[in-house]
This record gives structure tokens, sequence and C-alpha cells, in this order.
């Protein structure tokens, strides 16, 4: 797996007078796109991922393929359905007030609210990276209760928004979330500059997928 990346310095305006350091993530990986929610419908476990700015495809190509791929071991390939949020991925969206792209959060906050209603006997999970980390805290903190209850467990890597909401997603259960920061991501103290740390979750991904495993299985 290749991995370049762009280092694009920007000024907040209103959020900030000072530069503001965004990464734009490219990568080789052949399955940066998965859609087995949408194209095939309910499986006994369903996880929605948003990757971080510039990574391609709907899943990325640094931590959302393996988080799947983990599952899929766990549980079994045709046992889970993998599916990437959609969504522009662009550097603004770091800029906006809730930190992530509107559509996004509004194609993974529908598609958590589809789930819940077609598949009631699936387990949901969700887990973003960077900016994606940021979609999910906005996409869940205003789901119905009845939403909220069905998903089982969220892993956040490189969480952009972990100091703004004191390490949780509002109004979602903290048991249920894992946020997973480097000791030396910058994003993850209240910046947007992206430092060696923030590049470096791959190896982080077997903790991810043990939280996930573990609230599944609670769930069912």
């Amino acid at each position: 797996m290749k991995t370049t990346s762009i280092i694009v310095s920007l000024l907040a305006g209103a959020i900030s007078a000072s530069p503001v350091a965004i990464e734009v993530r490219q990568s080789t990986n052949v399955r940066s796109t998965e859609n087995e929610y949408t194209r095939g419908g309910c499986k006994p476990v369903i996880f929605f991922f948003a990757r971080g700015t510039g990574e391609l495809g709907n899943m990325g190509g640094t931590v959302g393929p393996p988080t799947g791929e983990g599952l899929k071991r766990a549980f079994g390939g045709n046992n889970v359905a993998v599916e990437g949020i959609d969504y522009g991925a662009n550097i603004g969206g770091n800029l906006l007030p809730g930190g992530a792209d509107l559509a996004g959060v509004r194609e993974m906050k529908a598609l958590f609210v589809d789930a819940a209603s077609k598949c009631p006997t699936s387990v949901l999970v969700g887990a973003g990276y960077s900016q994606g980390a940021a979609l999910c805290h906005r996409a869940i903190e205003d789901l119905p209760a009845a939403v909220k209850a069905k998903i089982a467990g969220v892993v956040t890597y490189g969480d952009t928004k972990n100091l703004q909401d004191r390490g949780q997603i509002p109004n979602f259960a903290k048991d249920k979330l894992l946020i997973i920061c480097n000791a030396l991501d910058a994003v993850c103290f209240g910046t947007l500059t992206i430092l060696p740390a923030h590049l470096d979750y791959v190896r982080r991904v077997p903790e991810a997928v043990a939280f996930l495993t573990a609230k599944i299985r609670a769930a069912q």
C-alpha cells in the first residue's frame, strides 16, 4: 500500500487566525470502495466507515479496509456488510463548525436510520478516521434514540473532534465508543496540524477490531 501526502496550509478565517495544516491523503489500495449494504442488503453485522480527508474511494486506503476485513474474519465474510460513506472528504469540510462535510453527515445519518429500520435483527457498528471521525460525531449525536440503541459500537481514529467534544460523541453512550488517538497526534488536541503520528494508525486496527467484536458479540 502506497500512501502519499500533501501538506496544505490554509487560514481558518473566522475559526482561527493561525495557519491550519491539512493533509490530503491518496492511496492506491484496490479495496478502497465498499457498498455491501446498499447493494447487498441486510447481514447480521453492518459496518459503516467514513474515510479521512483526501482518501480515495469511500473506504480510503489506510485504516478503513483492514478494519472491515478484521470484522469479516471475526464473524465470517458472508455475515458482515461493509459500507463506506460516499462524501467529498475535501479539505474544506474540516473548517466547518462541526468539522465535517455536511453532505457526508447526512449520508451517514441516513444509512444508520435506514439500516436500523430495514434490518431489525442486524447489529450496527461504525468507525471513522480524521475528518471521518468528526463525521461520526456529527452523524450520530442527533440520531433518534431507537437508532442509537441499535449501534453496538463506534471507533474513531485520529479524532479531530476529540478535544472539542470532550472525548465523547455527544448524546451517545460513552461505553460504546473507543477513540484511538496516538500520543503525538496534534489533531486529537484541538488543532488541524498533521504530524507523522496522525498517519500511523494502521498498526492500531487490531484494537478497533477487538473493541467492535466484543460489542457486537455482547449485542447478539
